[in-house]
This record gives C-alpha cells, sequence and structure tokens, in this order.
C-alpha cells in the first residue's frame, strides 16, 4: 500500500445504490477508482461526475472479468477490490420457488464474487498487498419466510469471503467483509419484486432504513484502517431492525 500515491481501488456494481455511493466516497477520499458494472449509460454519468475510470463489464461473463482484470493492470497497481455486484430476485417460499431466480442470484452473488477476486488477486499480490471488500447482506446470517434462495448465495458468499481469509493468512492481503441490513436504495427492492414500486416501497414503511451512503462510508472507514488491521465482520443495520424478520414500524 504505496503512500507516494494515490490508493486505487475496483468496485463492483458500480452503476447504482451502494457501488455508486462507494465510488463518490472513495473518490472524495483522495483515492483513484475504476468503477464496473454492466449499464455503460450509467458508468458515463459517474465517470463524468466523480472522475473515476470506468469499464463496462459483466461479473457473470468469463471473458468480460478476464479482460477487467487486463484493462484494471494496465492502469496501475491496485490497492483493494470491492465486490459489491449482488442482488436479489423475488420473495417466494422453497416449495414455489423460481429456478432461475436462484441461478441468476448464485451467479452473481457467489460466482461473481468468485470470478473477480480469482482475477484480481494476482494483481494486489504483485502490488505488494491491499484488501479484498465483500459486501454480503444479514441475510447471510439468519433466515426468513421466502428468502431461501438470498440468504443461501450470501451465506455461500460469507464463506467465501471467511475460508479465502483463512487460506491466504500471512499475507499482506486483508479479507473484509461488510454485511449491510436494510438499505433503501433506488433500486434494489424494485428488482426483487420485478418493478412493483408499491411492494419495494412497502419494505420500508414505517421506520428509516440505511441509505446506500451509509454502506460506502463504512466500506471507506475498513479500507482506511492501518494495514495490521483487519475488519473481518461489519454488521450495520438501522436502529429499528434488530434482525431480518424483527423491525420496530411506526403506524399512522
Amino acid at each position: 500500500m504505496s503512500t507516494t500515491r494515490p490508493r486505487r481501488a475496483l468496485v463492483t456494481g458500480a452503476s447504482s445504490g451502494i457501488g455508486a455511493a462507494t465510488v463518490r466516497r472513495l473518490r472524495t477520499e483522495g483515492w483513484d477508482v475504476v468503477a464496473t458494472a454492466r449499464r455503460a449509460d450509467r458508468l458515463g454519468a459517474l465517470a463524468e461526475e466523480t472522475g473515476a475510470e470506468t469499464v463496462v463489464a459483466d461479473v457473470t461473463d468469463d471473458a468480460d472479468v478476464e479482460r477487467l482484470a487486463e484493462l484494471v493492470a494496465a492502469g496501475g497497481p491496485l490497492d483493494a477490490l470491492v465486490n459489491n455486484a449482488g442482488g436479489a430476485f423475488g420473495l417466494d417460499p422453497v416449495e414455489k420457488a423460481d429456478l432461475d431466480q436462484w441461478r441468476r442470484m448464485y451467479e452473481l452473488n457467489v460466482l461473481g464474487t468468485l470470478r473477480v477476486t480469482q482475477a484480481l488477486l494476482p494483481q494486489l499480490r504483485a502490488d505488494g498487498g491491499g484488501d479484498v471488500v465483500v459486501v454480503t447482506s444479514t441475510a447471510a446470517y439468519g433466515p426468513y419466510e421466502g428468502g431461501a434462495g438470498y440468504t443461501g448465495a450470501k451465506a455461500a458468499e460469507r464463506m467465501l469471503a471467511t475460508t479465502l481469509r483463512w487460506e491466504i493468512v500471512g499475507e499482506p492481503i486483508r479479507v473484509l467483509e461488510i454485511a449491510p441490513g436494510a438499505v433503501a436504495t433506488d433500486e434494489f427492492a424494485l428488482v426483487r419484486f420485478d418493478g412493483d414500486a408499491q411492494r419495494a416501497a412497502a419494505v420500508y414503511d414505517g421506520y428509516e432504513p440505511l441509505v446506500a451512503d451509509d454502506i460506502a462510508e463504512a466500506i471507506a472507514w475498513t479500507l482506511s484502517r492501518p494495514p495490521h488491521v483487519n475488519i473481518d465482520l461489519l454488521v450495520v443495520r438501522p436502529r429499528a431492525q434488530a434482525s431480518n424478520t424483527k423491525i420496530a414500524r411506526t403506524t399512522s
């Protein structure tokens, strides 16, 4: 981790929500940032706003991830990888679960994180070490009805992060996990409920949820710790949320 140049990070899932907020936060704190996602128009607007580099890529595509890694390497040393790309699809009980939605969740949340981490670890090593951040969810730590596909995918992603930390212990690479609770972003719940705005809004009725900036700040804080300090796990929830299924909601 050089002190003679700006630190440099790659952020996945950067076109909206926590990913875009993380790009903004790191740029504000002086980082050079490579932002990647599938949507070129969103990335273009983010680049114009923040000055971040951008690479259009799909973390579920092997060739895209290989190209992403090559472009990041060509741009200079890398100090941090923020695995943020992910999402939830559907809220159906197990007996009625949509297999395609489950496949999409595992491909994006688990295998996408695996692909990108495998592709970028050699560069972190070559550049003297750095950080691998994995944004999971409190869904990784507790079940809820209708959530088996998402909780299962996030639990697998959590195991990926934890096992990687064990496997590379002793190397100058930190593995940091951020597990957000309820975060109101412009797309997460809307995507989960296939564009049903009313159902998506109801997720956050009656209490103050987190916003993307809250998680971006937490990510930036973990990355700013001295190199000998590893934040294994940081769980961040709204004050009103005690668990995945217990939220103190006000009624009008």
